[in-house]
């Protein structure tokens, strides 16, 4: 690096923009101007980025001049129209919406798995994967290194975060609900019953059943087939990041009543064989996968113990019993950190060495 290069955050205030900024915070700081941007309503507020009080400014063309790489936390039609726009003006756009993730012409990067994806970007966009695909990136990818992934079966179970700050603010309301009711917790009406004692509308919610001791089988929108969008982005976007496109995927996305921490249960065939040992061995050695795995102990990974931080954690590994070359394990991640904003920070990182 000849330069420090200049860094913008479009989306500042945002939940996950709220996060990136302690990202920044607690990391090096190896920017020379960094400028945060938002909505009008946002703007003017103050943010204190490494030491520094910053000024919140207004989502515009201009904003972008003179910065070299801009992180969007956004929404997907934001990404849409001003990703391009940023591009346009001269900075490395690195989007963690889901606005261009299938986009042939702009790279899907996990640093961990394809980092020299980065350079290949000839819209001048790099995107971040959504984050039940993160979640299990850094360990699968090591394994595919490896012994040469061929089969993937997923089941996710995706904290209400997933859905924004309503989902949280949701749960927590349904919760506080529920508590009040000694009878609540017996059945799904006096849950539901609860919830409207307590002047909760489900129209309201992001789903249309109570979430409050309860899983709900489905999250995101209906494609088809009856897959959900959740699911389709763990297949597409497994095989985009993995350079597998044929990769065969069958994944079930839950949403299931976890503030913050996605889990995934994986069930992944390998064209090599390999042993539980073998497996160990190899994600011992990733520096951003935290190796939990004895359950004899009551050691295994949990949203609760991976909520707030970096690494992924991976637990419950086996052998699969009826499938050859074959492993089950359980991996979870914190779906606001490296599920968002620290891939996308350190796809940033990355896109910084060329300055």
């Amino acid at each position: 690096m000849s330069r420090k290069p200049n860094l913008a955050l479009v989306g500042a205030t945002g939940a996950v923009g709220t996060v990136m900024i302690d990202i920044i915070n607690n990391r090096e700081n190896i920017w020379g101007e960094i400028r945060l941007i938002a909505s009008k309503r946002s703007a003017g507020k103050k943010i204190t980025v490494h030491g520094q009080e910053l000024t919140v400014v207004e989502l515009a063309p201009e904003a972008f001049d003179g910065i070299d790489i801009a992180m969007f936390d956004v929404p997907d039609e934001v990404s849409e129209i001003w990703a391009p726009i940023a591009a346009q003006r001269g900075a490395v756009a690195v989007d963690n919406s889901g606005a261009f993730r299938m986009n042939d012409q702009v790279p899907l990067v996990v640093p961990e798995v394809n980092p020299e994806q980065v350079k290949n970007r000839p819209l001048g966009i790099i995107s971040n994967p959504n984050c039940t695909t993160m979640t299990m990136m850094a360990a699968l990818g090591a394994l595919h290194r490896k012994w040469t992934l061929t089969e993937l079966v997923v089941a996710s179970y995706q904290a209400v975060s997933g859905a924004g700050a309503v989902g949280i603010d949701q749960l927590q309301k349904e919760t506080a609900a529920v508590a009040k009711d000694p009878m609540a917790g017996t059945l799904t009406d006096n849950v539901s019953h609860a919830i409207k004692a307590a002047g909760l509308a489900q129209a309201d919610s992001p789903w249309s059943v109570p979430i409050a001791l309860n899983v709900i089988p489905f999250a995101g929108s209906l494609k088809d087939g009856g897959h959900s969008s959740e699911e389709m982005k763990v297949r597409n976007e497994s095989r985009k990041i993995l350079g597998i496109p044929n990769l065969k995927v069958a994944a079930s996305c839950v949403r299931v009543p976890v503030q913050v921490s996605h889990s995934l249960a994986v069930h992944a065939t390998f064209k090599n064989p390999l042993t539980v040992a073998e497996v160990h061995a190899v994600l011992e050695k990733e520096p951003t996968v935290v190796l939990m795995d004895d359950p004899a102990k009551g050691i295994y990974p949990t949203p609760a113990h991976v909520a707030g931080q970096d690494p992924t954690f991976v637990g419950r590994v086996r052998q699969s019993l009826d499938f050859a070359n074959s492993i089950e394990m359980f991996v979870v991640g914190d779906n606001l950190r490296k599920g968002a904003a620290l891939n996308t920070y350190e796809i940033a990182e990355l896109v910084a060495k060329e300055f």
